[in-house]
């Protein structure tokens, strides 16, 4: 929040009458902790906010798809980008008006910095437009998920806190996605939460400790993200033990710098994490911040549709760190 606070991006919110989102955005614009774009009717946004004393709403940016002029450029450049897979002009025009793809647009046209969106619309909804629109980074193909966890055990991550990747999006990658995954969560341990990676490939091996296709897979992996990161601290294979505690880590892996010290897990497969993410959250009292996405060319989060107005002014926060480590 205090890294938000002190430069501002430009986040749109596609939902921009979703009456959590609207309360979630008044928690920002009171913080200005982000500069906000609604997109909706403008007389229903100005209704609901004075129905619901959002005193700081006026402060947002309100982009009315019915009025805004700047519709046609959105629609040309829809259809600039689609038309060599078969998007007529009067489709592009129709699609624009869309929310979903009216925030990534604003993106892909430099009048935003980042979209949160998924309280009204499923994941499928919010990432297609991003797929199509923004597209991913330079030298990653693969969008993956990761989860922030706050946890009561200080000794194991950075005072606490680590980075679980991918735990949403991914079932089962292939060795160059796992290390496109584990270079993302490098970054995103930069941008997001703040301290330097060290980042450890999971296995049910440690160095050659078991003999398996699998970890075949995450040795592999460890190898390509080296060479894809070389400013990254990063080892595997090691077992979730090894890589978190120090004394385990001196004994299966003597010599590691990551042994006994990772701050970032990166799972082998999406069973794995997600499994992992929810165990730990659940026996150790963790706190689950997520699924932040990774891969995008630009920030586009989705939330759960459960998710609570804190929820969404945490992700905003998120978006608007990730906005600015691009």
């Amino acid at each position: 929040m205090e890294r938000a606070k002190a430069n501002p991006q430009r986040i749109v919110l596609p939902e921009g009458t979703e009456p959590r989102t609207l309360q979630a955005a008044d928690i920002i614009l009171q913080e200005k902790a982000a500069r906000l774009i609604l997109i909706g009717n403008e007389a229903e946004i100005r209704r609901l906010a004075e129905e619901k004393g959002l005193a700081h709403l006026g402060e947002a940016t309100i982009f009315d798809p019915d009025t805004n002029p700047k519709m046609a450029e959105y629609a040309n450049l829809l259809y600039e980008l689609r038309k060599n897979k078969g998007m007529t002009p009067e489709e592009a025009g129709k699609l624009a008006r869309n929310p979903l793809y009216l925030g990534c647009l604003m993106i892909k046209n430099g009048d935003a910095d980042g979209e949160l969106a998924g309280a009204q619309n499923t994941t499928g909804n919010v990432l297609r437009p991003a797929f199509q629109i923004i597209k991913t980074k330079p030298g990653i193909k693969v969008v993956s998920g990761a989860m922030l966890m706050f946890t009561p055990t200080p000794q194991y991550g950075h005072n606490g806190v680590l980075v679980f990747a991918d735990i949403a999006v991914n079932p089962n990658p292939t060795a160059d996605e796992l290390a496109q995954i584990a270079v993302c969560a490098g970054q995103t341990a930069r941008v997001v939460a703040g301290f330097e990676p060290k980042i450890a490939m999971l296995s049910f091996s440690t160095k050659g400790s078991a003999k398996h296709e699998l970890v075949d897979k995450v040795t592999e992996a460890t190898r390509l993200a080296k060479e894809m990161a070389p400013d990254m601290q990063i080892d595997g294979e090691l077992q979730a033990d090894a890589a978190l505690v120090p004394s385990v880590g001196q004994s299966k892996a003597p010599g590691s710098a990551i042994a006994g010290a990772a701050n970032v897990l990166v799972f082998p497969d999406l069973q794995a994490g997600n499994i992992g993410y929810k165990m730990v959250e659940r026996f150790s009292g963790a706190q689950a911040v997520g699924p932040i996405l990774q891969g995008i060319a630009a920030p586009v989060n989705d939330l759960s549709r459960g998710c609570s107005v804190n929820d969404i002014v945490r992700m905003i926060t998120i978006t608007a760190n990730q906005a600015m480590g691009l």
